[in-house]
């Protein structure tokens, strides 16, 4: 489906199924580098299981039309005003690692439009090596590399995704290559700089006030589990209905464990909304 949010053309998987705003809203935004294919199983579930789906490309990124945002908070208002291109008020917001940030940025600048939060493979701050932001800006096959190789715990999980014979890691391999050949020059160093110089991660935490449900791998080389606690106990501090599941998995929750990051969503997606204040 294509929306018209800030004046540009902005694509939004809906999971097979033509969007219904009547229907409870779920978001699912995707991190540096990628595109709205990375939740494939688990926004056409939703699709088909009551839900309306919105599976974006985020601005400069493959279906989307630029420029690509530069900071988390131009990407949380970009959000709002998707929604309200939508026509929808409230929504379940799920984000993957940068989009992890869009999603809680979201929720706390913009607490009455949270139904629930699902915050995947997260980290507060969201730090990237001056090695990594080099390599992103000069030499980007590298930096793909890099970062496909890190966000695989195993060779192949068993029976892979979507099933026996797929190759997590030459799927997810061109995947960025295809986000960077349709993109704008650098743009994964514009995905990475976002993420490295969002700074108000805690204090958007203080803010939020629906239910929040972290997810993490247990063996994450990119946002290993420890970097997620923080934020979990801002959250609760915060008066937030917080809860942390943890998979067998590294930073590709959605590929390495599709079936369990589905189960951890939907269950709690399906819940009624609970506002912490």
């Amino acid at each position: 489906m294509i929306l018209h949010v800030q004046g540009q053309p902005t694509y939004a998987y809906t999971g097979g199924k033509p969007f219904d705003a009547a229907l409870p809203t779920a978001v699912f935004i995707h991190g540096a580098e990628h595109d709205h294919s990375v939740w494939a199983l688990q926004s056409r579930y939703f699709a088909h299981h009551g839900f309306g789906v919105l599976a974006v490309d985020l601005p400069g990124h493959c279906r989307s039309s630029g420029p690509a945002l530069t900071s988390v908070p131009a990407m949380a208002d970009w959000l709002a005003a998707l929604l309200d291109a939508a026509g929808v008020q409230r929504a379940f917001v799920a984000g993957h690692s940068m989009g992890s940030l869009i999603a809680l940025d979201f929720a706390g600048r913009y607490p009455e439009r949270a139904t629930h939060l699902a915050l995947l493979a997260t980290a507060i701050p969201m730090t990237v090596s001056d090695t990594l932001l080099d390599a992103a800006l000069n030499r980007e096959p590298e930096a793909i590399g890099m970062v496909n190789e890190w966000s695989h715990s195993t060779f192949a999980a068993k029976p892979s995704c979507p099933g026996p014979g797929f190759w997590l890691h030459g799927m997810n391999q061109r995947l960025m290559e295809r986000v960077s050949a349709r993109g704008e020059a650098n743009l994964f160093h514009t995905d990475f700089s976002a993420c490295n110089g969002y700074a108000d991660g805690l204090a958007r935490a203080a803010q939020v006030r629906c239910a929040t449900r972290v997810v993490v791998g247990r063996r994450d080389a990119m946002t290993p589990p420890r970097a997620a606690r923080a934020l979990a106990d801002a959250l609760a501090q915060a008066g937030v209905a917080v809860d942390t599941v943890t998979l067998e998995a590294g930073h590709a929750l959605m590929t390495e464990q599709p079936d369990a990051t589905l189960d951890a969503l939907f269950s709690f997606a399906s819940r009624p909304p609970r506002d912490a204040r």
